[in-house]
């Protein structure tokens, strides 16, 4: 999760005008689906300058609290922005000018996934604090309004029948606050949790999202993503500062320019923090992930928020270092499954990386795997959320 809670910038910026500068330095290529949506959320950055709902705090007339809710909502809450399209065509990067430049004191960019995650682990530590309250849900929207009157959230999405039950709720509870959301998609709202069993009950959040954020359909022009990944050197041997420098070119690469930060997961009521992302591009050195008490759950939750992982340092393998190897081979087996993208400086090539003692016949999958990772024909699939 990314928070600002900094003094409005000035009023002559904008997405718009930074998304401009961009191309003006030479940092981006001019693209008229990304300059419409630049210009659609340049509107919505206009009517949310200086925007600050006042937190309405439950009262006992619960019907009376309702209404002022509603009709607060009606009057002030400006419409939020959904863009959807496939991937790579720049839906992150215009949404982290927007965020960046957005003159809103509480402010918070998150990606779906960790912000489910979030949901989840408060209704549980509510229930646990007030075992007598039956309906958690209105408290915890004040929680999260009281935080942000702008979530932006990244890669929205629902494949869960436990999250879209509490959702619908949730989201209502959040737009009657004063709530604005930004999100990105590659799903379009009709074609959410579409073929789940239980849809039926998730219509209505569907519906709901529509009336409050206006569609933003960013399909057509450039893959950017698959653009700046075509020619990369995705195996970089040896480790040493010529790689290093490499991994370096690429990450910048990769992330277009968008502003790299830590982001932190939570896994299961652990934190698990990412050192350097963006843009859906992940950096770890192989210690960070591998020689620590991580696990497969760890690195399904990297595998499905980040399309691309950069690893730096992957050494020479064997029964000395073992419980290193045997995480590595879970990792790549969890990169593989959800179609993400390595990027690594290893000691040697895959196939020399494991080659003696017990458990190098068991490797030769995992360097399959990894050779055929680097092919064009893998670089050019679609990651699995």
């Amino acid at each position: 999760m990314h928070v600002m809670d900094s003094p409005a910038p000035p009023p002559q910026t904008g997405p718009l005008l930074a998304y401009q500068a961009m191309i003006a330095s030479g940092a981006l290529a001019a693209d008229p689906a990304q300059a419409a949506a630049a210009e659609r959320l340049q509107d919505l950055w206009e009517r949310l300058r200086d925007y600050d709902p006042k937190p309405m705090p439950e009262s006992g007339a619960g019907f009376f609290a309702r209404l002022l809710r509603r009709h607060h909502a009606e009057e002030y809450v400006p419409t939020g922005l959904y863009l959807v399209g496939e991937v790579g065509r720049g839906k992150s990067m215009l949404m982290d000018l927007f965020f960046d430049t957005a003159a809103v004191a509480r402010k918070q960019r998150i990606h779906f996934h960790r912000f489910i995650q979030t949901i989840h682990a408060r209704i549980h530590a509510y229930k646990q604090a007030h075992p007598d309250v039956a309906d958690p849900i209105p408290p915890l929207a004040d929680q999260v309004a009281a935080e942000a009157a702008l979530l932006c959230f990244d890669e929205f999405q629902v494949n869960d029948i436990a999250d879209a039950m509490i959702l619908g709720r949730l989201f209502q509870a959040l737009f009657e606050r004063g709530v604005v959301v930004v999100t990105t998609s590659n799903t379009a709202p009709d074609d959410l949790f579409k073929g789940q069993p239980g849809r039926d009950a998730f219509l209505p959040f569907i519906a709901l999202i529509e009336q409050r954020l206006e569609l933003l359909v960013m399909n057509g022009g450039r893959d950017y993503r698959r653009e700046r990944m075509r020619g990369l050197r995705t195996w970089q041997v040896p480790v040493d500062a010529m790689s290093r420098q490499e991994l370096d070119k690429a990450f910048l690469r990769l992330t277009g320019g968008s502003a790299i930060r830590p982001v932190t997961l939570t896994i299961m009521g652990r934190d698990l923090t990412v050192p350097q992302a963006a843009d859906g591009v992940a950096r770890f050195d192989f210690d960070s992930l591998c020689n620590t008490a991580l696990g497969a759950g760890d690195y399904l939750a990297i595998a499905t928020q980040f399309h691309t992982l950069i690893l730096d340092g992957i050494p020479r393998l064997s029964p000395d270092n073992y419980d290193q190897a045997r995480r590595f081979i879970v990792l790549v087996d969890t990169l593989y499954d959800q179609r993400v993208k390595l990027i690594a400086s290893a000691d040697a090539t895959p196939d020399r990386i494991y080659q003696r003692g017990e458990n190098a016949k068991m490797f030769e999958r995992t360097a399959s795997r990894l050779d055929e990772m680097q092919s064009e024909e893998w670089l050019g699939q679609a990651h699995l959320t």
